[in-house]
């Protein structure tokens, strides 16, 4: 700014002196004038040069900004309105709220929401504690779903201290709104015998987003009769809260009521609110016992009592029904839609009672026979108690499916790394995703990385809703072909997840996953996968286009992930998050020279998937140009020129690096990094773990490749990735093997056992053991210890725990991280039924 000053104010003190020469006359002023006008006419083209070049910088930043955050033009892979009652009316409702333990909503942007909560009255002093959404510390569990079909029937156990809760659902079609449905919430003591029993309040509820008119009926003693409602989307509809009765039982029982009717404060604050609100003390009085105390929800069902007149609409309403009761009890809700009734001669009865329960009998056993018939693991012998798990697997991951609407936030990718620093964060358009979630209490939304192994399992279960939900993900495209690697949408979404996850980089990748069902859909001839396939097409060539293009690396026929963290003082080696393997060791001085061996793999897989489907669907032209990439990338003299390291005897990464770091203790700061010699350079990084095995893991390597051989003798040493729980992530041999990356962040890919890779690794052992090759003897018999100790492990800590778990301990098998963690975990269940 000062420099430019200076030189605005020199131009027109030259330009006095130019005019006081040429005052005098004669040549001088005459080439005064020529040297004025050459000096004018050159500052001139120097102005309009830098106008022009910063304003092409800034319409090339402006550029880029808008396509991050407009969606891509081919049109989209799934119907229009693929997600109304109108096209899917069996899909309508679901348990699309992963993160509460037991809701319903509609698939819908601004959908009518329903939920439990539940809470212990007097069993601790003070407000007993309300449960509402999964939480890791809050004690509750073991918890999940024992059945689930991902459709119309679902039955949950949730242990809650002395307590054990059963939610059940099923749904019923009929008319034009997506059909009937009901719920049954049991609550029973943990144990038989309990002398005291406790007394528990169930807190069923509606909320509204503001269209939706409630019309609550209320009846003696604060017990609502019925909500009638109507809403554009649904139609008429109305909830009823059946009278408690004891389970397997008819008579009512009798139990207090207390209601609450509010404006809709936001979905994130529903739990807050209610807790708020329990500060009125009431007496529980059945006939014949003594009273107790209670705390209950003060309220009226008197519109005119909320304040001013049209209090919720646009802002939604917030209808409570507090049930307070003796253990053990049953709870009925039934929805009913007004369509679903009208015009028949027969009127159609409420799905309660027995009624209800016939319904939920003959679901389980419909699930049971296509869970065998899919699966076949009764037949291969194993035991009824890994049946049981094999079930709740399966159950969990369709359990955990939800559907979001909402706005991410994209950082724009302005062509040099480091620069996206200097732009602020823009708003994606709102978007759909109907998606499962890898863990209902830690991280209930979208990972894209995750989620084409969820999709390996729920594909073999019901086709469809992998096609639902790989039509979703390919609509998030932007412009340029880009998909977000973790998306947050909606308020209940973005209120689990911390400020510095929340923003989207539009240069950053993640592994093409969703390749995975796609290639297994190519081999199935299914019809309908078929015509999806040819809609999705132009998507798929987009997205992975982008990938290709986006993260060439320094030299022909490599790649590097975009996005490592920088060399922190802190950090005893940047993680690579976009990688999905976030702290595995890579070269140890980001560069720019890196050539990561994992994304040349997924490319190369990308592409041979993609030359296969254009082949299948006769586009000629994608499938000429993507062809000879395939074979390039392929090719394993290529492979080993950039990634076969001799010193090491595996395939590596390779960057600016040097195995001379460590944390070292420096007061006051802390751990800090401290890098000895030898000094950084280009060079192999020996960072021994699932990165070296992927040519083996995608199966990119031949039968009978020289290079086999060695990944098997690593996969199969102790010494290094070998454990009797799985392959552990980094070699135990490894100087970054179960080493804190910094003072505050724990080993998570180095060394534990993860099971999307082991299922990686089981899968390429199965397919080298059936090829014929010097190699198939004892990859067959890898494969059998290894399936072995994977799905023994899973199975052990499921009976000790009740839990999957997000990766296990490579020293003892025990379960660690989060949990429930029925995202790719659930992969066990494909194990146990051999199907890779």
């Amino acid at each position: 700014m000062a420099r430019g000053e200076r030189r605005r104010r020199g131009a027109p003190a030259d330009g006095a002196r130019t005019t006081e020469r040429a005052a005098r006359g004669g040549p001088a002023r005459r080439s005064g004038e020529a040297r004025g006008s050459a000096w004018r006419a050159a500052l001139g083209v120097v102005v309009l040069s830098l106008a022009l070049g910063l304003s092409g910088c800034w319409l090339l930043a402006w550029h880029r900004a808008r396509r991050a955050v407009t969606l891509h033009s081919a049109p989209p892979a799934l119907p229009p309105d693929s997600s109304s009652p109108a096209v899917a009316p069996d899909l309508f409702w679901g348990t699309y709220r992963p993160h509460v333990y037991f809701g319903m909503k509609t698939r819908s942007p601004k959908p009518l929401l329903t939920g439990l909560m539940w809470a212990q009255q007097g069993a601790t002093p003070g407000t007993p504690k309300l449960r509402h959404t999964c939480e890791q510390g809050d004690g509750v569990g073991p918890y999940g779903w024992e059945f689930h079909d991902g459709l119309s029937f679902g039955r949950q156990h949730i242990q809650d201290g002395a307590l054990r809760l059963t939610t059940e659902f099923v749904k019923r079609p009929g008319g034009q709104h997506g059909g009937d449905w009901s719920w049954r919430v049991t609550v029973e003591p943990q144990t038989s015998g309990t002398s005291a029993l406790p007394l528990v309040s169930l807190f069923f509820y509606v909320v509204t987003d503001g269209k939706e008119v409630l019309v609550p009926e209320v009846g003696a003693k604060g017990q609502l009769k019925f909500i009638s409602g109507h809403s554009s989307e649904l139609g008429d509809f109305r909830f009823t809260l059946m009278a408690p009765t004891n389970p397997g039982d008819t008579a009512p029982k009798y139990s207090s009521y207390n209601v609450f009717w509010s404006s809709n404060p936001g979905l994130p604050l529903l739990t807050e609110m209610v807790k708020s609100r329990l500060n009125s003390w009431f007496q529980h009085r059945p006939p014949g016992a003594s009273p107790e105390r209670y705390l209950g929800l003060p309220g009226s069902l008197k519109w005119e009592d909320k304040g001013p007149s049209g209090q919720g609409q646009g802002q939604g309403q917030f209808l409570i029904q507090q049930v307070t009761l003796k253990v053990p009890f049953s709870v009925e809700l039934v929805f009913e839609s007004g369509s679903a009734r009208g015009g028949g001669s027969q009127p159609l009865e409420q799905l309660a009672g027995s009624l209800l329960t016939q319904a939920l009998e003959s679901h389980a056993e419909a699930f049971r026979e296509h869970f065998e018939k899919t699966f076949q693991l009764k037949e291969k012998g194993l035991s009824p108690e890994e049946q049981a798990l094999g079930q709740a697997a399966l159950s969990g991951l369709l359990g955990g499916i939800g559907y979001f609407y909402g706005q991410g936030l994209v950082l724009a990718d302005m062509g040099v790394e480091g620069s996206e620093q200097k732009v602020d964060p823009a708003l994606f358009p709102p978007v759909p995703l109907f998606t499962a979630v890898p863990s209902r209490s830690f991280f209930p939304r979208g990972f894209l990385w995750d989620e084409g192994f969820h999709q390996l399992v729920v594909q073999r279960w019901d086709p469809r809703l992998t096609r639902e939900v790989l039509g979703h993900w390919l609509g998030l495209l932007n412009a340029d072909g880009w998909i977000g690697r973790e998306q947050v949408l909606g308020d209940e979404a973005r209120a689990r997840v911390p400020p510095e996850f929340l923003v989207q980089r539009a240069a950053h990748a993640n592994p093409p996953t969703l390749l995975l069902p796609i290639a297994h859909m190519l081999e199935g001839g299914d019809p309908a996968d078929f015509a999806f396939l040819r809609r999705a097409f132009p998507r798929l060539r987009a997205w992975f286009s982008w990938l290709h293009k986006s993260q060439a690396g320094p030299v022909p026929l490599s790649y590097r992930w975009r996005g490592r963290d920088p060399a922190l003082p802190t950090l005893l080696n940047p993680k690579t998050l976009p990688s999905g393997l976030d702290d595995y060791p890579r070269a140890s001085h980001p560069s720019a020279n890196e050539r990561h061996l994992d994304l040349r793999c997924w490319v190369a897989l990308g592409a041979r998937v993609l030359v296969r489907l254009a082949e299948q669907l006769g586009e000629a032209e994608a499938a000429a140009e993507l062809g000879p990439l395939a074979a390039s990338l392929e090719a394993e003299e290529s492979l080993d020129e950039l990634h076969w390291a001799p010193e090491l005897g595996v395939f590596a990464d390779f960057g600016n690096h040097t195995r001379a770091v460590q944390l070292k203790p420096r007061p006051p700061q802390g751990l800090l990094r401290v890098v000895g010699r030898p000094h950084p350079g280009l060079q192999y990084v020996d960072a021994l773990g699932y990165v070296s095995l992927f040519p083996m893991l995608l199966r990119l390597l031949d039968p009978n490749s020289s290079r086999l051989g060695p990944l098997l003798d690593v996969l199969a040493d102790s010494r290094h990735l070998w454990s009797p729980f799985g392959l552990r992530s980094l070699a135990a041999s490894s100087p970054f093997y179960g080493q804190r990356n910094s003072e505050h962040d724990p080993p998570y890919w180095r060394g534990a056992v993860w099971l999307n890779v082991n299922y990686l690794a089981l899968g390429a052992l199965y397919h080298y053991g059936r090829l014929d090759g010097p190699h198939q003897a004892r990859a067959a018999k890898l494969h059998g210890e290894l399936r072995a100790n994977v799905v023994g492990n899973v199975w052990r800590q499921y009976q000790a725990t009740g839990f999957l778990w997000e990766q296990y301990s490579d020293r003892d098998g025990r379960g660690m991280g989060c949990r429930p963690f029925q995202g790719w975990t659930s992969l066990v269940l494909l194990a146990m039924a051999e199907d890779y």
